[in-house]
Protein backbone atom coordinates (compact mmCIF):
# COMPACT_ATOMS: atom_id res chain seq x y z
CA UNK A 1 0.00 0.00 0.00
CA UNK A 2 1.53 3.17 -0.84
CA UNK A 3 2.11 5.76 1.81
CA UNK A 4 2.16 9.69 1.21
CA UNK A 5 3.49 12.32 3.57
CA UNK A 6 3.31 15.79 3.41
CA UNK A 7 5.85 17.62 4.97
CA UNK A 8 5.04 21.03 5.64
CA UNK A 9 6.85 24.09 7.25
CA UNK A 10 7.71 24.09 11.26
CA UNK A 11 6.36 26.89 13.18
CA UNK A 12 7.94 28.29 16.14
CA UNK A 13 6.93 30.67 18.76
CA UNK A 14 9.99 32.38 19.22
CA UNK A 15 13.42 32.42 17.57
CA UNK A 16 16.98 31.98 18.51
CA UNK A 17 19.82 34.40 17.96
CA UNK A 18 20.37 34.98 14.38
CA UNK A 19 24.10 33.80 13.28
CA UNK A 20 24.67 36.49 10.71
CA UNK A 21 24.11 39.85 9.88
CA UNK A 22 22.26 39.81 6.86
CA UNK A 23 23.92 42.64 5.68
CA UNK A 24 28.16 42.04 6.78
CA UNK A 25 27.97 38.91 8.19
CA UNK A 26 29.29 39.96 11.03
CA UNK A 27 28.26 37.29 14.40
CA UNK A 28 27.90 39.62 16.92
CA UNK A 29 24.59 41.31 17.84
CA UNK A 30 22.63 43.44 20.48
CA UNK A 31 18.95 42.86 21.06
CA UNK A 32 17.62 45.83 20.22
CA UNK A 33 13.57 45.48 20.98
CA UNK A 34 11.10 42.69 20.57
CA UNK A 35 7.25 42.68 19.77
CA UNK A 36 4.14 39.93 19.73
CA UNK A 37 3.09 39.38 16.25
CA UNK A 38 -0.19 37.87 15.35
CA UNK A 39 -0.25 34.90 12.90
CA UNK A 40 -2.37 32.58 11.01
CA UNK A 41 -1.83 29.32 11.61
CA UNK A 42 -3.88 25.96 12.21
CA UNK A 43 -1.97 25.69 15.65
CA UNK A 44 0.61 28.70 16.50
CA UNK A 45 -1.55 31.99 17.10
CA UNK A 46 1.72 34.40 18.09
CA UNK A 47 4.85 34.71 17.56
CA UNK A 48 7.24 36.74 19.42
CA UNK A 49 9.85 38.73 17.13
CA UNK A 50 12.89 40.06 18.23
CA UNK A 51 14.67 42.95 16.55
CA UNK A 52 18.54 42.85 16.72
CA UNK A 53 21.53 45.48 16.16
CA UNK A 54 24.51 44.02 14.93
CA UNK A 55 27.83 45.40 16.23
CA UNK A 56 30.14 45.34 13.50
CA UNK A 57 28.00 47.44 10.85
CA UNK A 58 25.21 48.78 13.05
CA UNK A 59 22.28 47.59 11.20
CA UNK A 60 19.14 46.58 12.88
CA UNK A 61 17.11 43.84 11.43
CA UNK A 62 14.09 41.67 12.82
CA UNK A 63 14.84 38.12 12.98
CA UNK A 64 11.30 35.83 12.95
CA UNK A 65 10.81 32.47 14.10
CA UNK A 66 11.07 29.78 12.07
CA UNK A 67 8.30 29.00 9.84
CA UNK A 68 7.29 32.92 10.17
CA UNK A 69 8.28 35.85 8.11
CA UNK A 70 6.62 39.66 7.21
CA UNK A 71 3.03 38.26 6.09
CA UNK A 72 0.48 37.33 8.51
CA UNK A 73 0.17 33.81 7.43
CA UNK A 74 2.69 31.40 8.43
CA UNK A 75 4.64 29.55 5.50
CA UNK A 76 3.00 26.37 6.58
CA UNK A 77 -0.49 27.83 6.23
CA UNK A 78 0.64 28.88 2.98
CA UNK A 79 2.07 25.95 1.42
CA UNK A 80 -0.98 23.73 2.66
CA UNK A 81 -3.19 26.41 1.00
CA UNK A 82 -1.63 25.92 -1.96
CA UNK A 83 -2.02 21.75 -1.44
CA UNK A 84 -5.14 21.88 -0.52
CA UNK A 85 -6.01 23.44 -4.35
CA UNK A 86 -3.79 21.12 -5.87
CA UNK A 87 -5.75 18.49 -4.25
CA UNK A 88 -9.08 19.44 -5.66
CA UNK A 89 -10.28 22.01 -3.29
CA UNK A 90 -12.23 25.19 -4.76
CA UNK A 91 -11.20 28.24 -3.30
CA UNK A 92 -14.23 28.52 -1.34
CA UNK A 93 -14.29 24.87 -0.07
CA UNK A 94 -10.36 25.70 1.21
CA UNK A 95 -11.93 28.52 3.18
CA UNK A 96 -14.72 26.37 4.62
CA UNK A 97 -12.03 23.44 5.44
CA UNK A 98 -9.70 26.00 7.18
CA UNK A 99 -12.51 27.82 9.14
CA UNK A 100 -13.20 24.80 10.87
CA UNK A 101 -10.17 24.59 12.54
CA UNK A 102 -10.09 28.19 13.46
CA UNK A 103 -8.10 29.83 10.65
CA UNK A 104 -10.02 32.80 8.76
CA UNK A 105 -8.42 33.06 5.47
CA UNK A 106 -10.52 34.56 2.52
CA UNK A 107 -10.55 33.05 -0.72
CA UNK A 108 -8.62 36.30 -2.67
CA UNK A 109 -5.66 35.27 0.13
CA UNK A 110 -5.97 31.45 -1.09
CA UNK A 111 -5.60 32.40 -4.17
CA UNK A 112 -2.86 34.56 -3.88
CA UNK A 113 -1.06 31.13 -1.61
CA UNK A 114 -1.62 29.04 -4.82
CA UNK A 115 0.52 31.82 -6.93
CA UNK A 116 3.19 32.28 -4.57
CA UNK A 117 3.81 28.44 -4.46
CA UNK A 118 4.26 28.64 -8.32
CA UNK A 119 6.74 31.37 -8.15
CA UNK A 120 8.75 29.47 -5.52
CA UNK A 121 8.59 26.32 -8.06
CA UNK A 122 9.46 28.52 -11.22
CA UNK A 123 12.06 29.70 -8.73
CA UNK A 124 13.59 26.53 -7.63
CA UNK A 125 13.93 24.66 -11.11
CA UNK A 126 15.00 28.04 -12.84
CA UNK A 127 18.66 26.75 -12.74
CA UNK A 128 18.41 23.09 -11.89
CA UNK A 129 20.39 21.66 -15.07
CA UNK A 130 18.19 19.69 -17.45
CA UNK A 131 19.85 17.63 -20.37
CA UNK A 132 16.30 15.71 -21.38
CA UNK A 133 13.79 17.87 -21.61
CA UNK A 134 10.33 16.71 -22.77
CA UNK A 135 7.96 19.28 -24.88
CA UNK A 136 4.17 19.02 -25.25
CA UNK A 137 1.52 21.34 -26.48
CA UNK A 138 -2.02 21.63 -24.79
CA UNK A 139 -5.67 23.16 -24.34
CA UNK A 140 -6.84 24.45 -21.23
CA UNK A 141 -10.14 26.64 -20.56
CA UNK A 142 -9.59 30.21 -20.11
CA UNK A 143 -11.12 33.30 -20.02
CA UNK A 144 -14.18 31.63 -22.28
CA UNK A 145 -12.31 29.49 -24.69
CA UNK A 146 -9.53 27.17 -25.33
CA UNK A 147 -6.07 28.53 -24.53
CA UNK A 148 -3.23 26.97 -25.96
CA UNK A 149 0.25 26.37 -23.52
CA UNK A 150 3.11 24.17 -24.15
CA UNK A 151 4.67 22.73 -21.05
CA UNK A 152 8.44 21.71 -20.88
CA UNK A 153 8.82 18.87 -18.45
CA UNK A 154 12.75 17.17 -17.00
CA UNK A 155 11.54 13.71 -17.97
CA UNK A 156 14.24 12.95 -15.59
CA UNK A 157 12.64 14.26 -12.57
CA UNK A 158 8.66 14.19 -13.49
CA UNK A 159 8.80 17.66 -13.02
CA UNK A 160 7.11 21.00 -14.90
CA UNK A 161 10.14 23.34 -15.45
CA UNK A 162 8.72 26.17 -17.82
CA UNK A 163 4.93 26.87 -19.21
CA UNK A 164 4.73 29.33 -21.61
CA UNK A 165 1.32 30.44 -23.69
CA UNK A 166 2.86 29.75 -27.19
CA UNK A 167 0.92 27.78 -29.78
CA UNK A 168 2.91 24.88 -31.02
CA UNK A 169 2.12 24.79 -34.72
CA UNK A 170 4.14 28.20 -34.65
CA UNK A 171 7.61 27.02 -35.10
CA UNK A 172 8.95 30.86 -34.87
CA UNK A 173 7.13 31.08 -30.94
CA UNK A 174 8.02 27.85 -29.81
CA UNK A 175 11.94 28.67 -31.05
CA UNK A 176 11.93 32.42 -28.89
CA UNK A 177 10.32 30.27 -26.25
CA UNK A 178 12.40 27.27 -25.99
CA UNK A 179 16.04 28.59 -26.62
CA UNK A 180 16.96 31.00 -23.77
CA UNK A 181 14.87 27.63 -21.81
CA UNK A 182 17.69 25.33 -23.64
CA UNK A 183 20.80 27.71 -22.98
CA UNK A 184 19.53 28.28 -19.18
CA UNK A 185 19.10 24.46 -18.39
CA UNK A 186 21.75 23.29 -20.43
CA UNK A 187 19.42 20.90 -22.51
CA UNK A 188 20.71 18.85 -25.13
CA UNK A 189 18.11 16.63 -25.80
CA UNK A 190 14.13 17.21 -25.99
CA UNK A 191 11.32 14.44 -26.44
CA UNK A 192 8.06 15.05 -28.71
CA UNK A 193 5.35 13.90 -30.66
CA UNK A 194 5.71 13.50 -34.26
CA UNK A 195 4.73 17.23 -35.10
CA UNK A 196 6.53 18.87 -38.08
CA UNK A 197 7.03 21.97 -35.81
CA UNK A 198 9.37 20.46 -33.52
CA UNK A 199 11.50 19.15 -36.22
CA UNK A 200 11.92 22.61 -37.42
CA UNK A 201 13.07 24.04 -33.81
CA UNK A 202 15.25 21.05 -32.80
CA UNK A 203 17.31 21.73 -36.34
CA UNK A 204 17.77 25.04 -35.99
CA UNK A 205 18.91 24.85 -32.14
CA UNK A 206 21.09 22.25 -32.89
CA UNK A 207 19.07 19.68 -30.23
CA UNK A 208 19.04 15.99 -30.64
CA UNK A 209 15.25 15.23 -31.07
CA UNK A 210 13.94 11.75 -30.00
CA UNK A 211 10.34 11.35 -31.42
CA UNK A 212 7.70 9.40 -29.22
CA UNK A 213 7.25 6.32 -30.39
CA UNK A 214 3.87 5.72 -29.31
CA UNK A 215 2.86 8.79 -31.31
CA UNK A 216 4.53 7.41 -34.23
CA UNK A 217 3.14 4.02 -34.09
CA UNK A 218 -0.39 5.47 -33.61
CA UNK A 219 -0.52 7.48 -36.65
CA UNK A 220 1.50 5.54 -38.58
CA UNK A 221 -1.15 2.56 -37.59
CA UNK A 222 -4.40 4.46 -38.73
CA UNK A 223 -2.42 5.75 -42.43
CA UNK A 224 -2.09 2.03 -43.05
CA UNK A 225 -4.86 0.98 -41.69
CA UNK A 226 -6.86 3.12 -43.83
CA UNK A 227 -4.28 2.22 -47.14
CA UNK A 228 -5.02 -1.34 -46.60
CA UNK A 229 -8.83 -0.08 -48.23
CA UNK A 230 -7.63 1.00 -51.05
CA UNK A 231 -3.92 0.11 -52.12
CA UNK A 232 -3.41 -2.30 -55.41
CA UNK A 233 -2.79 -5.87 -54.00
CA UNK A 234 0.55 -6.23 -55.04
CA UNK A 235 1.42 -3.49 -52.37
CA UNK A 236 -0.54 -4.88 -49.33
CA UNK A 237 2.58 -6.96 -48.20
CA UNK A 238 4.44 -3.95 -48.19
CA UNK A 239 2.25 -2.76 -44.92
CA UNK A 240 2.80 -5.64 -42.84
CA UNK A 241 6.61 -4.87 -43.82
CA UNK A 242 6.32 -1.47 -42.43
CA UNK A 243 4.78 -1.92 -39.26
CA UNK A 244 7.47 -4.62 -38.36
CA UNK A 245 10.25 -2.60 -39.36
CA UNK A 246 8.66 0.01 -37.00
CA UNK A 247 8.37 -2.60 -34.28
CA UNK A 248 11.91 -3.54 -34.19
CA UNK A 249 13.74 0.28 -34.73
CA UNK A 250 17.00 -1.88 -35.82
CA UNK A 251 19.58 0.92 -37.24
CA UNK A 252 19.53 -0.32 -40.84
CA UNK A 253 15.67 0.86 -40.68
CA UNK A 254 16.39 3.55 -42.64
CA UNK A 255 17.52 1.93 -45.45
CA UNK A 256 15.40 -0.44 -45.60
CA UNK A 257 12.75 1.79 -45.80
CA UNK A 258 14.32 3.65 -48.35
CA UNK A 259 14.44 0.50 -50.53
CA UNK A 260 10.90 0.04 -50.40
CA UNK A 261 10.35 3.57 -51.75
CA UNK A 262 12.21 3.10 -54.59
CA UNK A 263 10.12 0.04 -55.68
CA UNK A 264 7.18 2.35 -55.39
CA UNK A 265 6.17 3.91 -59.00
CA UNK A 266 6.77 7.67 -58.84
CA UNK A 267 3.93 10.04 -58.54
CA UNK A 268 2.05 10.26 -61.66
CA UNK A 269 -0.89 12.69 -59.80
CA UNK A 270 -0.55 16.24 -60.92
CA UNK A 271 0.41 18.85 -57.87
CA UNK A 272 -3.10 19.69 -57.49
CA UNK A 273 -4.83 16.59 -57.24
CA UNK A 274 -5.33 14.58 -54.49
CA UNK A 275 -2.65 11.78 -54.12
CA UNK A 276 -3.36 8.30 -54.54
CA UNK A 277 -3.11 5.35 -51.98
CA UNK A 278 0.45 4.11 -53.85
CA UNK A 279 1.38 7.84 -53.49
CA UNK A 280 0.46 8.31 -49.75
CA UNK A 281 2.49 5.21 -49.17
CA UNK A 282 5.42 6.53 -50.91
CA UNK A 283 5.41 9.54 -48.85
CA UNK A 284 5.05 7.72 -45.93
CA UNK A 285 8.07 5.37 -46.11
CA UNK A 286 10.38 8.46 -47.51
CA UNK A 287 9.38 11.07 -44.26
CA UNK A 288 9.99 7.91 -42.26
CA UNK A 289 13.26 6.96 -43.59
CA UNK A 290 14.11 11.16 -43.41
CA UNK A 291 13.69 11.21 -39.40
CA UNK A 292 14.73 7.33 -38.63
CA UNK A 293 17.77 8.48 -36.19
CA UNK A 294 15.07 10.83 -34.50
CA UNK A 295 12.68 7.36 -33.74
CA UNK A 296 16.53 5.84 -32.29
CA UNK A 297 18.42 8.39 -30.06
CA UNK A 298 16.92 6.13 -26.58
CA UNK A 299 18.64 3.50 -28.36
CA UNK A 300 22.59 4.72 -27.20
CA UNK A 301 21.26 7.52 -24.97
CA UNK A 302 19.82 5.40 -22.33
CA UNK A 303 18.72 8.32 -19.91
CA UNK A 304 16.37 9.34 -22.61
CA UNK A 305 13.01 7.34 -22.69
CA UNK A 306 11.54 6.31 -26.12
CA UNK A 307 7.77 7.92 -25.44
CA UNK A 308 6.90 11.28 -23.82
CA UNK A 309 4.96 9.41 -21.28
CA UNK A 310 6.35 11.75 -18.54
CA UNK A 311 5.39 15.04 -20.11
CA UNK A 312 1.95 13.14 -20.66
CA UNK A 313 1.53 12.68 -17.23
CA UNK A 314 2.10 16.14 -16.51
CA UNK A 315 -0.27 17.67 -18.76
CA UNK A 316 -2.73 15.15 -17.29
CA UNK A 317 -2.97 16.75 -13.98
CA UNK A 318 -3.05 20.03 -15.25
CA UNK A 319 -5.94 19.16 -17.34
CA UNK A 320 -7.92 17.29 -14.40
CA UNK A 321 -7.78 20.33 -12.77
CA UNK A 322 -8.73 22.98 -14.90
CA UNK A 323 -11.74 20.90 -15.61
CA UNK A 324 -12.62 21.65 -11.96
CA UNK A 325 -11.48 25.69 -12.03
CA UNK A 326 -14.66 26.30 -14.67
CA UNK A 327 -12.18 28.21 -16.78
CA UNK A 328 -9.17 30.49 -15.67
CA UNK A 329 -9.34 34.19 -15.27
CA UNK A 330 -6.09 35.51 -16.44
CA UNK A 331 -2.65 34.61 -18.39
CA UNK A 332 -0.59 34.61 -15.25
CA UNK A 333 -2.77 32.96 -13.10
CA UNK A 334 -3.33 30.13 -15.56
CA UNK A 335 0.54 29.59 -15.85
CA UNK A 336 0.70 29.27 -12.23
CA UNK A 337 -1.99 27.38 -11.23
CA UNK A 338 -0.57 24.89 -13.89
CA UNK A 339 3.00 25.17 -12.92
CA UNK A 340 1.41 24.09 -9.04
CA UNK A 341 -0.72 21.16 -10.26
CA UNK A 342 1.33 20.30 -12.91
CA UNK A 343 4.16 19.46 -10.34
CA UNK A 344 1.87 16.54 -8.10
CA UNK A 345 3.63 17.97 -5.07
CA UNK A 346 4.07 21.33 -2.43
Amino acid sequence: MSIVILKLPEVKEEAGRPSRCPVCKGETFQRWGGQVKQVRDPQVKRVIVYRYRCCTCRHTFRHYPEGVDQAQQSQRLRKLAALSWMLGLSYRGLVGVFAVFGVDLSRMTAWRDVQERAEQIRKERKWKPVRVLGLDGAYVCGWGEQQKVLIAVDLGAGQPVSIGYVDEHDPQAVKRWLEPLVKQLGVSVIVTDDLFTYHVVTEKLDLEHQVCQFHVRRWVGKTLHALRESLPKEWLGMIDEVKQILQDLAPEGSRRLLELYKQLPARQSQSAQPLSAVEQLRSLLIRLSDHWAQFRVFDWQKDVPWTNNGSERVIGRMKIRSRTVRGYKSESGMLNALMVTGSGVC
